[in-house]
């Protein structure tokens, strides 16, 4: 026998001097070129007189997205470029975000801290000249957590309840009208709740202005987003909780009461405060149900009353450096209210959350 010997293709060296990495920018490139686009858009404003510093900041925005994207091009090539591109993007669309929230809540600080002290929030505008210094908001904040008080109190457990219907047994023509009506009164203008209110419980009841009235309104207003935020976060609970639960003879209710809702406390209570957040700030319900009023009013079932954005409004009505400073003062403060409602959420969600065990 002989041997047959097989042809191989022939090994080539490397050339030398070939590159074995893909050439990449060095760390500091984005850093550079964001230095750099920060200096075009700072000297083309001034050159082109441009008084705006938001102009400013687009034209380095720009600059550097451009810039990334050729230079990334040219040393990296297109797959990379495009890479760099869409993350380029993403940190301007935030930046972009951020800015405007970030100079809000700096200029409502500066503005507010004028007038901020332990008189302010412990005195009401009662007897007080609009036109001088003094006053408070002791009022208006006793008639806001009054009133977002009621409203999550008539709020709160009918969303929860409707959620757990449209999840846990919802089925069929009953299941699809209600969803509809949670959807249309999702987009329903603040104002038209207060209308409905003021129609019904004022004009034709007869029941006269007060913070209840207000609050019915804005309960109108949380309740889809509590039935929305929490069917949800049932939605997120397993059904293997809920069939191993029901295997072992519970009953549906109890499976829901001790294994759903447990389960998905965190959520549901990150919800409400999103939502008792997002009636908090509102006014036009409170300009046409709650009268206002320069007094303390502790009784939210008789009697005008005020709140934190009726007081805004009305200390910007005034139209004087007085009520300007107050206005900025009470805004800062149901900043802080909003604020300290959803870090007490997330206090009591991380509380009542499910713990996680070996």
């Amino acid at each position: 026998m002989s041997n047959t010997v097989m042809d191989k293709p022939p090994v080539t060296a490397p050339a030398s001097g070939s590159p074995l990495k893909q050439p990449r920018l060095p760390r500091w490139a984005p850093a550079g070129l964001a230095l750099l686009s920060i200096g075009v858009g700072v000297g083309t404003g001034l050159v082109a007189g441009l008084a705006s510093r938001i102009q400013w900041g687009l034209i380095a925005a720009i600059v550097y997205v451009l810039a990334t994207h050729v230079l990334t091009t040219a040393v990296e090539g297109r797959r990379q470029a495009k890479d760099r591109l869409a993350t380029s993007l993403v940190w301007v669309s935030f930046l972009i975000a951020v800015v405007p929230l970030a100079s809000l809540i700096w200029e409502t600080i500066v503005r507010g801290v004028k007038v901020l002290d332990g008189y302010f929030l412990t005195h009401s505008m009662s007897g007080v000249i609009t036109l001088q210094p003094g006053g408070g908001i002791y009022h208006a904040l006793v008639g806001t957590v009054e009133q977002v008080a009621l409203a999550t109190l008539m709020a709160a457990p009918i969303g929860l309840l409707t959620a757990i219907y449209l999840v846990e047994y919802g089925r069929g023509k009953l299941a699809k009208a209600v969803t509809f009506f949670v959807d249309v009164m999702t987009g329903i203008p603040s104002i038209v709740a207060g209308l409905f209110v003021l129609s019904f419980w004022i004009i034709i009841l007869d029941f006269g202005y007060s913070g209840f009235a207000g609050a019915m309104a804005l309960a109108i207003l949380m309740m889809p987003i509590v039935v929305r935020s929490t069917e949800e976060m049932l939605k997120l609970v397993p059904n293997e909780l809920r069939e191993a639960s029901l295997a072992l003879g519970v009953p549906k209710w109890r499976t829901i009461l001790k294994v759903v809702l447990p389960t998905a406390i965190g959520g549901i209570t990150t919800g409400v405060m999103l939502a008792v957040a997002r009636i908090a700030g509102e006014t036009a319900p409170i300009l046409l149900l709650v009268f206002g009023s320069q007094s303390i009013n502790n009784n939210p079932f008789e009697g005008a009353q005020s709140s934190l954005p009726y007081y805004v409004y009305e200390q910007w009505a005034n139209g004087n450096e007085a009520s300007f400073d107050r206005a900025w003062a009470a805004a800062l403060v149901l900043i802080a209210f909003v604020m300290i409602l959803n870090l007490v959420a997330r206090g009591i969600a991380r509380w009542k959350a499910p713990k996680t065990g070996r």
